[in-house]
């Protein structure tokens, strides 16, 4: 696995934006340093918009084909709090370089223990039922998040998330 060319302004000036249904938002990541991309994976290093107790920052690999971003969320002592699985949707602007990554609410938390749990989904009927998100968007999210699952359960979660090792 090798590491980004920093000297190729194509990927250095590659912007990356968050886009949430709830709050509706579109976030710009003008913070988070890209540590791989090809053109499956991307993986990048944060920290979090608005200090929390539980984690600071974290390293995220975004599976861009698949349609889930693993996160590996971090303390201030660098040890690890849980993993945290969105369901995502991809969507690449050449003209611009940059990447919208959309959180399609179902998310999977995978404790270090081993325990999963999944979390979000009435927000993402809320958002059907209101008109915020669309049925195709649902029924992506449904779709990734059965995939995702049948990955964890079938002990693939390790292959998922060794990109969250790499190191600067």
């Amino acid at each position: 696995m090798s590491f980004l060319n920093r000297k190729d302004e194509t990927l250095s000036e590659l912007k990356l934006y968050r886009k949430r249904f709830v709050p509706n938002e579109t976030i710009y990541l003008k913070d988070d340093k890209i540590l791989y991309h090809d053109d499956d994976v991307m993986v990048t290093k944060w920290f979090v918009f608005r200090p929390k107790e539980e984690f600071s920052h974290g390293i995220s690999c975004y599976y861009l084909k698949q349609g889930f971003k693993i996160s590996k969320f971090l303390n201030q002592k660098n040890e690890l709090v849980y993993f945290y699985c969105d369901i995502i949707d991809t969507e690449y602007n050449k003209s611009e370089n940059s990447y919208i990554f959309s959180d399609l609410l179902a998310d999977v938390i995978v404790f270090e223990n081993g325990f999963v749990k999944v979390v979000d989904l009435a927000e993402l009927a809320d958002c059907l039922e209101n008109g915020s998100i669309s049925e195709k968007n649902v029924k992506d999210a449904l779709r990734r998040l059965d995939a995702l699952l049948q990955i964890i359960y079938t002990n693939g979660f390790g292959a998922l998330s060794r990109f969250l090792e790499i190191e600067e």
